[in-house]
């Protein structure tokens, strides 16, 4: 198994269409993260570690200052579900 359960929720809400705002000081530090589905609603469940950990696997990424999305490496991590859309 590559990667835990927590991340495997995260990269399943990702997948359908989430999206992941990092929340940045004056300096441009990340201080914390917002967690959206597809829908647009605010998700628990990711914290500093999870974030870490996916980031470093490069299953997410963020293009020109945008929102974190799933790369085609988080694609390949995530397992199918029958849910998945």
């Amino acid at each position: 198994m590559d990667i835990s359960r927590n991340e495997q929720r995260v990269l399943h809400a990702l997948a359908q269409g989430g999206r992941i705002a990092a929340v940045k000081d004056e300096r441009g530090k990340i201080t914390d993260f917002e967690f959206f589905n597809r829908d647009g609603w605010l998700i628990s469940g990711l914290t500093p570690l999870i974030f870490s950990k996916l980031k470093s696997k490069k299953a997410i990424r963020s293009q020109g200052g945008g929102p974190y999305r799933i790369t085609r490496r988080g694609l390949e991590l995530v397992r199918s579900q029958l849910d998945n859309r």
